[in-house]
């Protein structure tokens, strides 16, 4: 399992950054054959985030405590099963 994340600026926000980071970092886990799972963690208010997550086969397995931010949301996807949504064709910038 593999944990990744990403932050934009919010000057930069709502331009593609973070669909292209994720994307990337997904593409990434699905071509090293020892991660098996993709973890991300979303404070339960960045509806944005969790939206983007979702859009990219995401589901939501439990919450936890991190001292620095607070209540996350936990999802997970299979690393080794790209699915359609990964493609860079299908989506706009």
């Amino acid at each position: 399992m593999v944990e990744i994340g990403y932050a934009v600026d919010p000057v930069y926000r709502r331009r593609g950054y973070a669909r292209a980071a994720l994307l990337a970092l997904l593409q990434r886990a699905s071509n090293e054959p020892q991660v098996r799972t993709v973890r991300v963690t979303i404070s339960p208010d960045n509806l944005a985030s969790s939206q983007l997550a979702a859009q990219y086969g995401f589901i939501e397995v439990g919450q936890q405590w991190d001292d620095e931010d607070g209540l996350e949301v936990v999802y997970e996807v299979a690393a080794n099963e790209p699915s359609s949504s990964w493609d860079t064709t299908s989506r706009p910038e």
